[in-house]
């Protein structure tokens, strides 16, 4: 059997895409393995209509919600492998069935690659975080901290004041006298002894040990992990890809159509700004193309 559509990714873009296409009257499959990126983080947030619902409680209605469409099927599995051929595209999965699809829509997002520092990974979604928008304000009035990683670490320091007191840990990132100024002028405090180790009771965080024995008192410290891409399909495929600022993204235009004909991607795979809800908008488009694709070739 060919689908129409071949979503791989079921979180919020994949999801997304699959009701756009679902209303369309399009037969889809959902393959997914059940491994979000957001899995790490008990709620989330600014998201309109589903704030401080933990993401699997969002997913689940999500489902449910698509189960109700005739033309939606669902598939439990990894995709592991993909490949072009006459009418559109086999995709293998991990537990030995090859689908084929007219048209294949990577949700696939990316997996963060943490910072080597020890305590730090237990603590990740819970007290070590990577959008303010997304939990600042859950870590309010505490005692904050900005791990940094690359310039855009300076930039978020100065916006992290506006949910509590700040202490940028440099990490050996150089810091221009104008930066340091604006740091200043917003009350960031700045360490430049690298952070060694996270102290606290997992997950809570107490405190930054640093590589010269002090420890500084944090309760929540942000960080900007680099990311790869969580599955190898972009590039099995030949999608062209273009270096993110924190990694690889995925190449594609308005209605998220990439460089490979009949391909579509969606969400933080192929956008450089991550959140549940531009996730969300962007499976919508890509699900919109793919079916416009369909219509009109």
């Amino acid at each position: 059997m060919s689908h129409d559509v071949i979503v791989v990714g079921g979180s919020f873009a994949g999801l997304s895409a699959a009701m756009q296409l679902a209303r369309a009257r399009r037969d889809v499959l959902v393959v997914d393995a059940g491994l979000p990126r957001n899995r790490f983080a008990d709620a989330s947030h600014g998201f309109l209509g589903q704030d401080g619902k933990a993401p699997f409680d969002i997913l689940r209605e999500a489902r449910c919600q698509l189960a109700a469409y005739p033309t939606v099927r669902f598939a439990a599995a990894e995709a592991r492998d993909a490949a072009m051929e006459e009418g559109g595209f086999a995709l293998a999965l991990n537990d030995g069935r090859t689908v084929r699809g007219k048209r294949l829509l990577l949700a696939t997002g990316v997996a963060d690659q943490l910072p080597d520092i020890p305590g730090l990974k237990p603590r990740w979604g819970a007290t070590v975080l990577h959008c303010p928008y997304c939990h600042g304000y859950e870590a309010r009035d505490r005692r904050l901290g900005v791990l940094a990683s690359g310039p855009m670490d300076l930039h978020k320091a100065q916006m992290i004041p506006d949910w509590g007191p700040t202490t940028l840990f440099s990490q050996g990132l150089p810091i221009d006298a104008a930066t340091r100024e604006q740091l200043a002028a917003r009350g960031v405090a700045i360490e430049e002894a690298p952070v060694v180790e996270l102290l606290g009771d997992e997950p809570a965080l107490s405190g930054a040990r640093l590589a010269d024995g002090r420890i500084v008192a944090i309760e929540a410290i942000f960080a900007s992990p680099t990311v790869r891409m969580a599955s190898p399909l972009a590039q099995r495929l030949g999608c062209t890809l273009d270096d993110g600022p924190l990694g690889p993204l995925i190449r594609v235009d308005d209605w998220k159509a990439t460089s490979v004909p009949g391909v579509f991607a969606a969400g933080d795979a192929a956008r450089a700004n991550h959140n549940a809800t531009l996730a969300s908008a962007d499976g919508v488009l890509a699900g919109v193309g793919a079916h416009r694709s369909l219509v009109f070739g």
